[in-house]
């Protein structure tokens, strides 16, 4: 086994510095930044596995089978190696399955290999350094605008405000079904880890190996999500039972039931689900309607759809988080109806309205709905609280992003109101809460979930709240009507 001096780091931002360097010598050669992070993936993991000695990876498709050769002789070999280990089933399927070395010139994969990633002892770097890291490689490559990684990645502080709003604990499942990169898989498990001073050894194996799952449909993306669970030390006791699946978490009811679901589904109109129209599953035109006995309603609609999957995703008394668009909170047809059977079978009791801003796509304007799976002897709570963070607020990825300090407000209340009886819950004195009647809305004709108020701004003037708001759900319903005509002009 090739040894050599292994280097020190200190600092998460040091070691993203040190590997995003690299991206820039291999962009001459064609590379884009998702290409880049993909064969860092690759070369990490057998890098990782090489050093545990565990057999994760055959030995003849190890690191060590192609560290010490010359340039040509170790571009062919690893090509080989990702090839032969895309044919596994399990972890090794998940992270190598249609692999390709697509670093074109060997003098740079052999840079990459011997000066980067074989000049560390990645086992000797804490889970929280490296995993840090990673996570840090993914955010940079979310901001490369033209690969679309953006909509993979959920901003950190709203992740982790949820999470802490929902509170998962020890012992319990946290699913995303639609995971990314495993941005909220990885704040839950950190949140339960923390949350105990002293841990059982079952305890131990538990957030290990059963705390979280996630669904991601996307290839490319379910490698970079196992692999960074793997990197916090999340793993699997068997190739049966992965944390992270390749699938469509719309195509058939789950499996098995959870007690959290947190969630930032993919946003836009074309469905992704499997639908039917004879009786037998293909994928065909977006007019068709999703066939599912747990579905309410039959749609098309991938995001009506989404809260309809958590609902069936969730156990008795089981809690959830979504981030949903505008459009989901008063879109009519499909979007009433299910908006009224959540309403009338499960306790949603929290809207948080989301300012601009927030995320990689332009323009998003986004919600998080919070909801109990209440079960049947317990009664729904008998008002909604909405908060508006929307009002007066202009975040930006770069000039003012969002921090953790601007929603301590939110969870400081939420926490306070979870911890009252449903029916002594008050909204407080800031003018961002508002408390609505669930059974007004439930008397509404399209049980609208729009809620919105004028927000006085800090000045003392009242906020042009309503006006925007009006303005915004004109233009996404303009957006909506041509992204169905683009559909079916597309057809």
């Amino acid at each position: 086994m090739a040894k050599g001096r292994a280097e020190s780091v200190t600092s998460s931002s040091a070691l993203v510095r040190r590997l995003w360097q690299y991206c820039n010598v291999l962009r001459d050669d064609g590379l884009s930044y998702p290409d880049y992070v993909e064969q860092l993936t690759y070369l990490l993991f057998l890098k990782m596995a090489d050093e545990q000695g565990d057999g994760a990876v055959p030995s003849n498709l190890g690191w060590e089978t192609f560290v010490d050769l010359d340039a040509p002789s170790m571009h062919e070999r690893y090509s080989k190696v990702l090839s032969e280990l895309g044919k596994y089933p399990g972890t090794l399927g998940l992270i190598f399955r249609n692999a390709k070395n697509k670093i074109q010139d060997p003098a740079k994969l052999r840079l990459l290999v011997a000066d980067l990633i074989g000049a560390f002892d990645w086992n000797g770097i804490s889970a929280d350094l490296k995993g840090d890291a990673y996570e840090g490689l993914l955010e940079k490559n979310a901001r490369d605008t033209k690969s679309g990684a953006g909509q993979y990645f959920t901003p950190r502080p709203l992740i982790e405000a949820i999470v802490e709003c929902v509170n998962p604990v020890v012992g319990e499942v946290v699913s995303d079904p639609a995971c990314g990169t495993a941005g909220f898989l990885l704040a839950a498990h950190d949140y339960m880890s923390s949350s105990k001073k002293t841990l059982t050894k079952a305890e131990r194996d538990h957030l290990r190996a059963k705390s979280v799952r996630g669904v991601e449909l996307v290839e490319e993306v379910a490698r970079l999500a196992t692999m960074n669970l793997l990197l916090h030390g999340v793993s699997a006791d068997s190739d049966d039972d992965l944390p992270i699946s390749r699938a469509d978490s719309l195509a058939t009811p789950p499996a098995q039931q959870v007690d959290v679901v947190l969630t930032n589904p993919p946003f836009g109109v074309k469905g992704s689900v499997t639908y039917s129209k004879d009786g037998k599953t293909r994928r065909t035109a977006d007019d068709l309607t999703a066939r599912r006995p747990d579905f309410w309603v039959a749609t098309a609609n991938k995001q009506l759809n989404f809260v309809q999957h958590v609902v069936s995703l969730l156990k008795p008394g089981g809690r959830a988080a979504l981030v949903l668009p505008d459009n989901v909170l008063y879109e009519a047809g499909a979007g009433a109806a299910i908006r009224r059977r959540l309403l009338e079978t499960c306790n949603v009791h929290t809207l948080l309205r989301l300012p601009t801003g927030l995320f990689y796509a332009a323009g998003v304007k986004a919600n998080v709905i919070f909801f109990d799976q209440a079960p049947p002897v317990e009664k729904n709570g008998e008002e909604i609280l909405v908060y508006d963070l929307r009002s007066d607020n202009r975040f930006s990825l770069k000039a003012n992003p969002l921090k953790r300090a601007d929603l301590e407000e939110f969870v400081q209340e939420y926490r306070r109101h979870s911890k009252v009886k449903k029916s002594t819950r008050t909204a407080t004195e800031s003018p961002r809460w508002r408390k609505f009647s669930r059974e007004a809305i439930l008397e509404s004709p399209d049980c609208s979930l729009d809620l919105s108020w004028s927000v006085t701004a800090s000045n003392g003037e009242p906020a042009l709240a309503r006006l925007e708001a009006i303005s915004d759900r004109i233009a996404d319903q303009l957006e909506t009507a041509l992204g169905h005509v683009r559909a079916a002009a597309g057809r």
